[in-house]
């Protein structure tokens, strides 16, 4: 099978294409390294370096693929609100840009990142799919625009769509690095120096953690699933638990053996207080739970950091 992966570059697409190449697919990644990192791509791949938004450059990836996996974007709310024109050419044109040369292409099966943010603050905790969708930041915004782009493409040209909200993946290959990384590498990277690591509001905030090795699950269950099922839909993809910033800590403090101090600063703009998904549309359409618990994913990770030093 001949499979299209955007972002294939960054953590996410990257983790997605290993397992793609296990199972013996041929991969075409299109990334344009802002985000993502050349040392993340197999040498098996087809490389194209460039940008999502080039109509010519998508259309000549996309020839003769099977399926597209679309991840690439520019991701953090924190980000989009510094830099909010940025994030929605590439987050809301790339994602036209490459649903239309899927379409051109004749391909069948478009599965595509959004995000969890899309619910804001929702009332409804744990959250279901059917919750009023209230976007806090640009990059949700972003987010949702795909979606609603992804399912008028099913509605209008026949197109079989999947979009998937993922909560706060996390995972080997996720970089401390960027000023916009994850809470989770930072905090580790932070406590494996014996630095003070940085919690924005008082810690009490909680989300759904979710292991990469799950979301790549979800992904390709995303693809594989009856269209008469999941086309055109969107799915929770989590791990239907809660933790808040303190736990992490704790639990992140127990696997190094140190004891963190946090330093406590302002609540970041767009931020949201707690995030939990519900998960029984994609158990029930796509057949996907996540397996991996919040420990168990905290452990590998700290392993992958350990490996690297």
């Amino acid at each position: 099978m001949r499979t299209v992966v955007t972002g294939g570059a960054g953590f996410i697409g990257s983790n997605l294409v290993d397992e793609l190449l296990r199972r013996g697919d041929a991969v075409v990644v299109v990334d344009d390294l802002n985000t993502g990192f050349k040392d993340n791509i197999d040498p098996r791949v087809e490389f194209i370096e460039g940008s999502i938004t080039d109509a010519e450059l998508m259309l000549a990836a996309v020839q003769g693929a099977d399926r597209v996996f679309h991840l690439a974007a520019h991701g953090g709310v924190f980000r989009s609100v510094q830099q909010p024109l940025v994030s929605d050419t590439a987050n809301t044109h790339g994602t036209l840009g490459v649903l239309e040369a899927t379409r051109q292409a004749g391909i069948a099966r478009f599965v595509c990142a959004s995000s969890s943010s899309v619910y804001g603050g929702a009332d409804i905790v744990p959250t279901p799919e059917t919750a009023p969708l209230l976007p806090r930041s640009p990059y949700a915004v972003t987010k949702l625009v795909g979606e609603h782009y992804a399912r008028v493409y099913a509605e209008l040209f026949g197109m079989e769509t999947v979009a998937l909200r993922f909560f706060n993946v996390f995972g080997p290959r996720q970089r401390p690095d960027s000023q916009y990384a994850a809470v989770i590498p930072l905090f580790i990277d932070a406590l494996r120096r014996g630095d003070r690591p940085v919690v924005f509001g008082d810690g009490g905030q909680s989300r759904d953690f979710t292991f990469i090795d799950d979301v790549v699950r979800a992904v390709i269950a995303a693809s594989e699933a009856p269209a008469a099922t999941c086309s055109g839909k969107v799915y929770n993809v989590a791990c239907n638990a809660q933790y808040s910033l303190l736990d992490l800590l704790s639990t992140l403090g127990d696997l190094l053996g140190v004891e963190p101090d946090p330093e406590f600063t302002d609540p970041r703009p767009g931020d949201v207080r707690h995030s939990q998904a519900l998960v029984e549309a994609a158990a029930a359409d796509l057949g996907w739970r996540a397996e991996v618990t919040f420990v168990d994913g905290l452990r590998r990770t700290v392993d992958w950091f350990s490996a690297r030093s």
